[in-house]
């Protein structure tokens, strides 16, 4: 494994460029599945593992690595398939998501493969709603399944989803009342988060599930006559989608001169400062990582108060 993590650390700079490296890993059979290596914190032998009292099934057990406890979840049980047997001879993939770090149980991990999110692709129409897929592609002939890892994570530990009373500003909603949100996301539980916090807020939102999808909306906007800037309070986007990427969405945006001045919040499960750093380079207006309620309310609140030439400081700091 110490050859697959040399590789993580030394390829990070894919980002921004619509690229991105899978982690391919085996679970019960033949299948592959992959994962974003920007995820991927570190590869090893499944350690020894406590039970956790009380756990959700999916959560084998917890394993003290490097000074900190992580739960491990079977990846195979997580989608609905049966546990994995024989774990002392499996591995966990650990990963960082919404700023926690867990573990997933793979049966194996096969080998890094670099990308174009033009080649991943939405899952099959037919793939029916209860399918943990986000993406598909191919690699040397093979079908390689996405596994929507934030749907698992909602389902095994579910965050808060209520804005805190306080956050939201009265009567924020009459303010943008002809004005609509656009969510960009390719995962359906992260759409239906941060639409549950739109609209709990009283403004409409429209949905879109990858970044090209997006820019032929705003692109149709143009082409219909209407002002963007008229119809949108702001763009809520994920990075990490098929087709193209948050970053390649945001860059296209800022070099279209009748749809550069929209406000982008990159809304994203990966975190730290590189992430901070790109979202400088393409020219979004803000980071905020997943999923935190209060501060995309905020995000919001704030946006809308702007764009209405409202003051965001109490009267005694202006």
């Amino acid at each position: 494994m110490a050859g697959v993590m040399d590789s993580v650390n030394q390829r990070t700079q894919l980002v921004g460029q619509n690229r991105l490296e899978l982690l391919l890993f085996r679970l019960g059979s033949q299948q592959l599945y992959g994962i974003n290596v920007f995820k991927v914190k570190e590869v090893l032998q499944c350690p020894p593992l406590n039970a956790l009292p009380g756990r959700n099934s999916v959560v084998r057990g917890v394993a003290h690595i490097r000074g900190g406890t992580i739960p491990i979840m079977d990846m195979n049980l997580a989608i609905g398939r049966r546990e994995l047997p024989d774990i002392d001879n499996c591995f966990v993939i650990i990963t960082e998501y919404n700023r926690t770090a867990q573990g997933f149980l793979v049966r194996s991990v096969e080998r890094i493969v670099n990308m174009n999110w033009g080649d991943i692709h939405p899952p099959p129409k037919g793939a029916g709603k209860e399918h943990y897929l986000t993406a598909v592609t191919q690699v040397d002939g093979q079908l390689v399944e996405i596994i929507d890892v934030e749907k698992i994570l909602a389902e095994v530990s579910p965050m808060k989803e209520d804005v805190s009373e306080g956050v939201i500003e009265d009567g924020i909603a009459d303010k943008v009342v002809q004005k609509h949100v656009l969510i960009v996301d390719d995962s359906t539980i992260a759409r239906k988060q941060i639409q549950r916090v739109v609209e709990g807020m009283g403004i409409r939102t429209t949905i879109k599930k990858d970044g090209a999808e997006a820019l032929q909306y705003l692109k149709d906007i143009l082409a219909s006559g209407k002002d963007p800037y008229a119809e949108l309070v702001m763009i809520i986007c994920d990075i990490e989608m098929p087709e193209m990427d948050g970053y390649t969405f945001t860059a296209e945006v800022r070099n279209n001169p009748d749809l550069k001045k929209l406000h982008i919040v990159l809304h994203t499960s990966l975190s730290g400062v590189f992430n901070e750093a790109m979202v400088r380079k393409v020219g979004a207006d803000d980071f905020l990582a997943k999923f935190h309620p209060d501060e995309l309310a905020r995000r919001v609140n704030d946006r809308v108060l702007a764009i209405t030439g409202e003051s965001l400081l109490p009267p005694d700091a202006e």
